[in-house]
C-alpha cells in the first residue's frame, strides 16, 4: 500500500526530512488533493497543478518563511499552502472563513503579500531585497512569476531597477506558455526563442572578473570586456533579454523534474548576482482534461473527478457577461466600426465568439490594463471607431491615470464594459469590484450607468455610442433576466420609478433593485409604503426626477453593492446637500469601509448587512414608523 506522505507535512521542515525518492510520490498526492478539493469548491486548478514539483523543490532547498517566496497573482500557490501547514484546512479553500484562493498574509506567516493582480511580485521582491540589504540581512528573496507577468509594464519597470550587485535574489519564471487566455505580444515570443545557458552566463562573469584584476585600468577594461562578452553571447543566444536587465538567465529547466530543480536551486544559492531561473511547466499537469483545455480549467467550476467534466449548471438563466458577449457580437455583425479591447480576459468577459468571428476587431492586449485603456483611447480618437474596452472592475483600478489622462481629459468616447462590478464571492478581497464608481465619478464628463437586467444592459450598450462621452456600463457576474422586448434608446441621465409609495424613497442601483423590492415588501408588513427607484445612471444623476420625488419623500434609503463611502450613496448625499434640502433624512446601505474576504454571495451579503431583512431592520431603527406618522400628522 502506498505510503501517505502529505499528511506528514505540517511545515517545510517536514519536507526536508523526507527522502528524495519520496518527493515524486508526494507530488502525486498533492495533485490528487488539489483535484479532489477543486472538484467540489472550484478554483484555480490548472495553474496550481503545473507548479507542484516547482514548489516542492523550492521549499526543500530554501528556508521559508525567512526566505521569502513572493507570488505573482498567487493562483499557482495551492501547493505552497499544502506544504506550509494548511493541508487539513485545504477543504475550505475559497469557502467562507476558509483559506483564501490566493496568498493572504493574515492566513499564514509563509504568505508575505496579498497577490491577486499580476505584475506585482518583482517590484515587491525588489523592495524586500533592498530593505534586507539596508538592514544587513542574509535571507533569500524569490519572486515567483508567470510568463504572462512580462506583459505587465510594472514588471518591466521593476526589472529596469534590478542592479547587478543584488545578491540572494532569484526570480523564478514559471513558464507554462499561458496566462488566463493565450499569451499575446512580442515579449512572449522572446521566451520561446531563448537558448541561453548557465555556461554562457558563467563565461560572461569569468571574463569580467579576469580583466577587472588588471592594475589601474581593470574596471574600465571590465566594462569593455562585458560588452565583448555580450557580443559573443549574442552568437550563442538570439535573445539575451534578461541579461540586459542585469539578471543572469538560467534555463530553461524542466519544471516537473524535482531532482533537477533541487540541484539547480542549490547551485543558485551561491550565485553572486541576481538570477532568473526559467522553468518550463505544463498547465494542468496530471489531469488530462486540464492539460488539453488550460483556459477552461484555469478557474474551474465544480467537476467530476472521474471524468474531469464540469457538473451541469443548476440554472438555465444567462449571466450579465454572457448577454454582453452576445450583444457585442450582434452589434459587430451590424457595424464594421465596432472594436473590442480586453486585457487578457476575453474568455471571462465572454468575448471569445467575437474574437473567433471578427479577430481583427477583438483585440487582447495581454495583462496590461493601463495600455488597454490608453490604446482604446487611441482607437476611438476622432470617432474613427466605436471602441468598447471590456475590463473587470478590479482591474480597471490599475488604469486610473490612463482613464483620466488618455480618455476623459481627451474627451474620447470610449465605452467601458465593466465586468465583475460588485462582490466577487470566492475570489475575495483582491477581486471585489466595489471601488470603481468612486474614481470614475471624479472624472468630469464621464457617464456611469448600471443595468438592473439583461434588457437594460442591451439598451444601455446600444445607446452608449450616441452619448459621445466616455461611458461606463458596469455589471456583475450573476444571472439575470434576458432581453424580453424590443430594444429602445436610453437617454443619458434618466432613471425609472419601479414602485410608487409615500414618504420612504428607496434608490437601488442595478441588480440591487430586487433587494429593494423585497425591502419594500417587508416595510408594507409594517404599514409603510415605499417608492423604489432605479437611477440607472449614477452620473449624471436624474436630478429632475429626484427633485420631484423629494417634494413628497423625506426618508431616503440608498442601496448599492459598492463601497458605501464613495458610490451611489455619496452621490445622492451630495445632491441633497447641494440643493439645500433641510428636512430629508438619509440612510446609505452598501459595502462598509472594510476589506471583504471571500465566501459565497449569500454569506458575504449577510455578513455586511446587505440582505433585505437586515436592510429593513436598519430602516426601521433609523426611521421608526411612529416618527413618520407623527411628522405626517404634524
Amino acid at each position: 500500500m502506498p505510503r501517505a506522505l502529505l499528511s506528514q507535512i505540517n511545515s517545510p521542515v517536514d519536507l526536508k526530512n523526507l527522502n528524495v525518492s519520496d518527493l515524486k510520490p508526494l507530488a502525486e498526492e498533492m495533485r490528487k488533493r488539489i483535484i479532489d478539493v477543486m472538484s467540489v469548491n472550484g478554483g484555480h486548478l490548472a495553474s496550481s497543478l503545473g507548479s507542484v514539483e516547482l514548489l516542492i523543490a523550492m521549499h526543500r532547498v530554501f528556508n521559508a518563511p525567512q526566505d521569502k517566496f513572493i507570488f505573482d497573482v498567487g493562483h499557482q500557490s495551492y501547493p505552497h499552502k499544502l506544504l506550509t501547514g494548511r493541508n487539513e484546512s485545504f477543504d475550505l479553500v475559497r469557502k467562507y472563513r476558509g483559506l483564501c484562493g490566493f496568498t493572504h498574509p493574515k492566513e499564514s506567516e509563509y504568505d508575505h503579500f496579498h497577490a491577486g493582480h499580476a505584475g506585482t511580485a518583482l517590484s515587491l521582491g525588489l523592495g524586500v531585497a533592498t530593505s534586507r540589504d539596508l538592514r544587513g540581512g542574509d535571507d533569500y528573496v524569490l519572486p515567483v512569476i508567470g510568463d504572462a507577468t512580462l506583459t505587465c509594464g510594472l514588471a518591466l519597470e521593476a526589472m529596469n531597477n534590478i542592479h547587478r550587485g543584488l545578491k540572494k535574489f532569484i526570480v523564478v519564471l514559471n513558464d507554462n506558455a499561458m496566462s488566463i487566455s493565450k499569451n499575446v505580444g512580442a515579449i512572449t515570443n522572446i521566451l520561446s526563442r531563448l537558448l541561453n545557458s548557465p555556461m554562457t552566463n558563467r563565461f560572461t562573469q569569468d571574463l569580467e572578473q579576469l580583466v577587472s584584476k588588471i592594475p589601474t585600468y581593470g574596471n574600465v577594461l571590465a566594462k569593455q570586456g562585458h560588452k565583448l562578452a555580450e557580443s559573443i553571447k549574442n552568437l550563442v543566444s538570439p535573445a539575451p533579454f534578461f541579461d540586459e536587465f542585469g539578471l543572469a538567465y538560467i534555463g530553461p529547466v524542466d519544471g516537473h523534474d524535482i531532482k533537477q530543480l533541487i540541484n539547480v536551486f542549490e547551485a543558485l544559492k551561491d550565485f553572486d548576482r541576481p538570477v532568473l531561473l526559467h522553468v518550463l511547466t505544463k498547465k494542468g499537469q496530471g489531469m488530462p482534461e486540464a492539460m488539453q483545455n488550460p483556459i477552461t480549467y484555469h478557474g474551474a467550476r465544480p467537476f467530476s473527478v472521474e471524468t474531469g467534466k464540469f457538473l451541469p449548471s443548476k440554472s438555465t438563466k444567462l449571466t450579465f457577461p454572457k448577454i454582453f458577449g452576445r450583444e457585442i457580437l450582434a452589434l459587430a455583425d451590424e457595424d464594421p466600426d465596432v472594436v473590442a479591447v480586453t486585457p487578457a480576459m476575453s474568455c471571462g468577459s465572454c468575448l471569445d465568439a467575437l474574437m473567433q468571428k471578427h479577430p481583427n476587431r477583438c483585440i487582447d492586449v495581454g495583462i496590461a490594463e493601463g495600455h488597454c485603456v490608453t490604446f482604446s483611447g487611441g482607437l476611438a480618437y476622432q470617432n474613427k471607431k466605436k471602441v468598447v474596452c471590456s475590463i473587470y472592475a478590479t482591474f480597471l483600478q490599475r488604469a486610473l491615470d490612463n482613464l483620466f489622462h488618455d480618455v476623459c481629459l481627451q474627451e474620447i468616447p470610449v465605452v467601458f464594459a465593466i465586468d465583475r462590478a460588485g462582490i466577487s464571492g470566492p475570489d475575495g478581497s483582491t477581486h471585489h469590484g466595489i471601488y470603481d464608481i468612486s474614481f470614475m465619478n471624479a472624472m468630469p464628463n464621464m457617464v456611469i450607468s448600471q443595468p438592473r437586467n439583461g434588457q437594460l444592459l442591451a439598451e444601455l450598450f446600444r445607446s452608449s455610442f450616441t452619448y459621445n462621452r466616455p461611458t461606463a456600463i458596469r455589471y456583475p457576474n450573476m444571472e439575470t433576466d434576458d432581453v424580453t422586448s424590443d430594444i429602445k434608446y436610453r437617454p443619458v441621465g434618466k432613471g425609472e420609478i419601479l414602485a410608487l409609495g409615500q414618504e420612504y424613497l428607496i434608490i437601488a442601483l442595478g441588480h440591487m433593485f430586487q433587494t429593494a423590492l423585497n425591502v419594500r415588501a417587508f416595510l408594507e408588513q409594517k404599514g409603510i409604503s415605499a417608492t423604489v427607484v432605479d437611477p440607472i445612471f449614477v452620473k449624471p444623476l436624474d436630478e429632475e426626477l429626484f427633485k420631484e420625488l423629494l417634494k413628497t419623500h423625506h426618508y431616503v434609503i440608498t442601496i448599492e453593492e459598492h463601497s458605501v463611502t464613495s458610490g451611489l450613496g455619496s452621490v445622492v448625499n451630495n445632491f441633497i446637500v447641494k440643493n439645500g434640502y433641510q428636512d430629508i433624512q438619509v440612510l446609505n446601505c452598501g459595502i462598509p469601509e472594510m476589506f471583504i474576504n471571500h465566501g459565497s454571495y449569500a454569506e458575504l451579503t449577510e455578513e455586511i448587512g446587505l440582505t433585505p431583512a437586515k436592510i429593513t431592520t436598519k430602516i426601521l431603527e433609523k426611521f421608526p414608523p411612529k416618527v413618520l406618522n407623527s411628522s405626517s400628522i404634524g
